[in-house]
């Protein structure tokens, strides 16, 4: 199994930065697709950026040329670095991965890490 655990989140203003980092750790082989998804109040749950054990990587267009989603396979270690950040970032940050462990392929969520933007 997989426990996945969120740091990173807090208050910021409009135009500043954050840097989210997202840890795995348990009983498992190995970690594949790991993601951040972000759900602000009276939304649904939406992907925010996905990167590949090979390190290809996805966003959401609202997020591309701001956030730098990487990882550290070695640390099983998924980090999002977020610049020029705005109100409309303002969420609860979920890490999200895909693990093999006994039981299969499974998925994967954190507890999530508040971020807030301050206009």
């Amino acid at each position: 199994q997989v426990q996945l655990v969120e740091s990173g989140g807090g208050l910021v203003q409009a135009g500043g930065s954050l840097r989210l980092s997202c840890a795995a750790s348990g009983s498992f082989f190995s970690i594949n697709n790991m993601a951040w998804y972000r759900q602000a109040p009276g939304n649904e749950r939406e992907l925010v950026a996905l990167i590949q054990r090979g390190g290809t990587t996805n966003y959401r267009d609202s997020v591309k040329g701001r956030f730098t989603i990487s990882r550290d396979n070695a640390k099983n270690t998924v980090y999002l670095q977020m610049n020029s950040l705005k109100a409309e970032d303002t969420a609860v940050y979920y890490c999200n991965a895909d693990g093999w462990s006994d039981s299969g392929l499974n998925n994967y969520w954190g507890q999530g890490t508040q971020v807030t933007v301050s206009s």
